[in-house]
């Protein structure tokens, strides 16, 4: 199974500065579109692995991280590219579509 970074304001930082694109999956417990995607985000990330680097922001504990991103509903996917906002999705979608809209953003 592939890494996933969960997403703190300690590190978070960090992970911009990171080579690789991050995919931030903004979320949170209660929220029943997030449960169904992130089994899905899971999954693109073992078979992205090497290509970008995923972490998961529960905008409950990080509301000043959504913010930024102007996170207004939730599940939002955000693609950032060495910083730099490349991809955005809003709501759950099937494995198939999110993937052909992850590649094309890589």
């Amino acid at each position: 199974m592939a890494h996933i970074t969960e997403i703190t304001p300690q590190n978070f930082d960090s992970l911009l500065k990171e080579d690789l694109p991050v995919l931030i999956d903004f979320w949170a417990p209660w929220c029943g579109p997030c449960r169904t995607l992130s089994p899905i985000v899971d999954e693109l990330a073992g078979e992205l692995e090497g290509k970008l680097i995923v972490a998961k922001c529960n905008v409950d504990e990080n509301q000043d991280i959504a913010m930024k991103y102007g996170v207004m509903s939730i599940p939002t996917l955000v693609m950032l590219k060495a910083g730099n906002e490349a991809m955005r999705t809003v709501g759950a979608m099937p494995k198939a579509r999110l993937a052909a809209e992850i590649e094309k953003a890589l």
